[in-house]
């Protein structure tokens, strides 16, 4: 899977399962502040996330990321990883 797919398939979930307005999905974007995430929307995620890229998310993963771009390359950096494995 290549970087631009996993972009998209993060674009999508987040703008179909998570009603964020495409618009504000940009890299400086605050997950909680901007886009309205809470807590229950981050379990959710990890659900998605698991499901769509074939990965476990750990609850300490998510203590970095705060910005989209922090969300993004968490997951390309998985993913990458999982298919170098």
């Amino acid at each position: 899977m290549t970087n631009t797919e996993i972009l998209e398939r993060i674009h999508e979930f987040l703008v179909e399962e998570f009603e964020v307005d495409a618009e504000k999905l940009v890299p400086e974007a605050n997950l909680k502040e901007t886009l309205g995430l809470d807590s229950l929307d981050y379990i959710d995620l990890v659900v998605v996330i698991e499901s769509n890229f074939a990965f476990k998310v750990k609850p300490e993963d998510f203590t970095d990321i705060a910005t989209f771009q922090d969300f993004c390359d968490y997951i390309i950096s998985r993913v990458n990883s999982k298919e170098l494995a």
